[in-house]
C-alpha cells in the first residue's frame, strides 16, 4: 500500500484548519471557509483573484459579486479563487509554501454559492498546468485527504479504462470515492493514466475534492 508522505500532512492540515472555523466549535473545511456561511463572512483580504470560474475575463470585486457569475443546473454560482501569499507567514520561508498549495501540491479553488450567498461548497482540483514534477504526483493528494478525513467510512470503486488508455510508470488509476461526514459530502477522484494517441510526455494526472453540504438529516 502507498503510503502518505508525512512531510505533506503538516502542510494540509494547517490549511485546512489553521485558521479556526466561521461557527464556533465546529472545524474549517479550508482555512476560514466553512460550508454554510455566509459569503459576506469571507474575509476579502485572505483570498485573490476571484473570477467566475470557467468563464474567462469575467474577474469579480469581491464573494458578494457571485451572482455576475451564471448559475448551474443546480442554482450554485462557481467562482474561482486563489490565496493571498501576502498573509501566509510561511510563504517567506520557502517555495513549498508559495502560491495555492495543498500539501505541497499547487491546486485550482472553486466555490460553490447559492441564491442566498450561502457557500455550499468547494471544489479542489490538482493544477494541471503544474510543473511536471507535480503533476507526475498529483494522484497523492488523494492519499494525504484521506489520511485527514479517516480512512474510515469511505465508499470507493473503480472505473474501467476505456479501449485506448494505458498505465503511467506503471500505474493506471480511475478511482472514484465518496464519504458522509455530518452535514457533509465528501468527493474524491483520483485518475493516472495516459490517453489514446497521447505522447509519452503527456499524461492525466490528477486529484478532485469536493466538499459539499449535504440536505435532509
Amino acid at each position: 500500500m502507498t503510503r502518505t508522505p508525512s512531510v505533506w500532512v503538516l502542510p494540509l492540515l494547517l490549511l485546512l484548519t489553521a485558521r479556526g472555523s466561521a461557527n464556533a466549535g465546529e472545524a474549517a473545511d479550508l482555512r476560514d471557509l466553512s460550508i454554510g456561511m455566509s459569503v459576506a463572512s469571507i474575509p476579502p483580504e485572505e483570498y485573490i483573484n476571484l473570477a467566475c470560474a470557467g468563464k474567462e475575463g469575467a474577474k469579480l470585486a469581491g464573494w458578494n459579486d457571485f451572482q455576475a457569475c451564471p448559475a448551474d443546473q443546480t442554482g450554485l454560482h462557481s467562482l474561482s479563487f486563489r490565496f493571498n501569499d501576502d498573509l501566509n507567514p510561511l510563504a517567506v520561508l520557502s517555495d513549498n509554501y508559495r502560491g495555492t498549495k495543498l500539501g505541497g501540491h499547487p491546486v485550482l479553488l472553486t466555490g460553490l454559492v447559492d441564491g442566498t450567498g450561502a457557500l455550499q461548497g468547494i471544489r479542489i482540483d490538482t493544477d494541471p498546468n503544474a510543473r511536471p514534477f507535480w503533476r507526475k504526483k498529483a494522484y497523492l493528494l488523494a492519499l494525504i485527504v484521506r489520511a485527514r478525513y479517516g480512512e474510515a467510512g469511505w465508499s470507493c470503486r473503480e472505473t474501467e479504462p476505456h479501449e485506448g488508455e494505458v498505465p503511467v510508470g506503471g500505474l493506471l488509476i480511475k478511482e472514484h470515492c465518496e464519504k458522509r461526514a455530518g452535514r457533509r459530502r465528501l468527493v474524491l477522484d483520483r485518475e493516472v493514466y495516459r490517453r489514446a494517441g497521447q505522447p509519452l510526455s503527456d499524461f492525466v494526472n490528477a486529484t478532485r475534492f469536493i466538499i459539499e453540504q449535504t440536505k435532509g438529516p
